[in-house]
């Protein structure tokens, strides 16, 4: 199944008082990392899997890698909630339109609300971003998803931020997507 941020994710900011989300978010890292659950490598900004390889924009150092089921690589911004995401799929690739393959991603969110949504280049191919306000398990959230074809693959990209608060690393992903591009496996 291609990437979507998966519900424990979002625990972080959810039961934010109670301080389960920190604990959460340690035992997610820890056990991603001790896992190696990715099935590929991040060298630099190099990630390279079979079949695929591109390189990502930086992301300043309050961003800490995270795993997330189903996606490439993943960030969470320290103490604030936000998170980034990116997946690629070039096995069992959909030939779909791009609004049929960004719906895939809102899988799991409710009242969903389009608030924009645009065809933008990226790396030399449209991509269809859309922002949207929607809630998970009742969470008020509000993401930005850029989705993309290219050479066999779709690549997905996740902006996720807690309600009221999409400016504050807007800019974030914007760097790391200006960054992006394909390379050669």
């Amino acid at each position: 199944m291609r990437g979507f941020l998966f519900r424990e994710g979002l625990l972080g900011w959810e039961n934010r008082r109670t301080g389960v989300g920190r604990t959460f978010l340690a035992l997610l890292v820890l056990s991603g990392l001790a896992t190696g659950c990715r099935h590929g490598e991040l060298r630099g900004n190099v990630y390279s899997k079979s079949g695929v390889r591109y390189l990502i924009g930086q992301l300043p150092t309050n961003w800490q890698p995270a795993s997330l089921k189903d996606n490439d690589l993943a960030w969470t911004a320290r103490d604030t909630g936000h998170w980034i995401a990116l997946n690629s799929t070039c096995d069992s690739y959909q030939d779909a339109p791009l609004s049929v393959l960004t719906q895939h991603l809102l899988m799991g969110f409710t009242e969903r609300q389009l608030i924009e949504q645009e065809t933008v280049p990226l790396d030399g191919r449209e991509a269809l971003r859309s922002h949207y306000q929607a809630k998970l398990d009742g969470v008020p959230t509000e993401l930005l998803l850029a989705v993309m074809k290219k050479n066999g693959c779709i690549y997905d990209f996740t902006y996720v931020s807690p309600a009221g608060r999409f400016a504050e690393k807007l800019v974030d992903f914007e760097q790391f997507l200006r960054g992006f591009r394909t390379e050669a496996p």
